[in-house]
């Protein structure tokens, strides 16, 4: 990547919690892949003060600010990083109304509608919970959902993080190597299909 542009990629956590376990396994997850030489940026969801979705506030009031920016660093990035809780075995509500709301931005101003945005390019997905399964089953669902409404790239590779409230040493790394090592590999394949799909999408 040295004599490219460095790939640039969002890092999105469905959960806004002070403290949470997904926070913490995305920040690792980044500088993953900071060491990779791609570029991050961090996404807030709840900066973006999204109301819940609702058509007759679009027909009244337009789209809110926050669908905007989240449609413009979908423009600007090439990838996603995204840690998603689950809360009931679904992902959680933050996330699904950001997503529900970046869908439906219209193009405008030079920039592709939603799902322009985000059409093509790769994301790997995480997940941590303090018990024992990790928030895997919230993650076939949002693999489904990024995939069939937004065209994303989903990569094969996953990590659902059991026992998160442990997980962590003191420095923020993960104290399992096994577990370290399936994070290596989610993170090296966004970056490698990020560059690859950006490269094919100029051809």
């Amino acid at each position: 990547m040295s004599s490219q542009a460095p790939v640039k990629l969002l890092a999105i956590a469905g959960s806004a919690r002070d403290g949470s376990h997904n926070t913490q396994l995305l920040a690792l997850a980044a500088r993953k892949a900071q060491a990779l030489g791609a570029q991050v940026t961090h996404v807030n969801l709840r900066d973006l003060a999204l109301p819940v979705f609702d058509a007759d506030h679009v027909a009244a009031h337009g789209h809110p600010t926050g669908a905007f920016e989240l449609r413009k660093l979908f423009a600007e990035h090439d990838g996603l990083l995204l840690a998603s809780p689950e809360y009931n075995a679904l992902p959680t509500p933050l996330f699904i109304n950001a997503f529900d709301w970046l869908s439906t931005v219209p193009a405008a101003d030079g920039l592709a509608g939603g799902t322009g945005t985000t059409a093509g390019k790769p994301v790997g997905l995480l997940a941590a919970s303090p018990g024992a399964l990790g928030g895997m089953r919230a993650l076939p669902i949002v693999r489904t959902y990024l995939s069939t409404n937004f065209a994303m790239v989903v990569v094969p590779e996953q990590l659902g993080l059991p026992g998160a409230d442990k997980a962590f040493d003191a420095e923020g790394a993960l104290t399992k190597p096994e577990l370290d090592a399936v994070l290596d590999k989610v993170v090296a394949s966004v970056v490698r299909q990020a560059g690859w799909l950006r490269e094919v999408r100029k051809a």
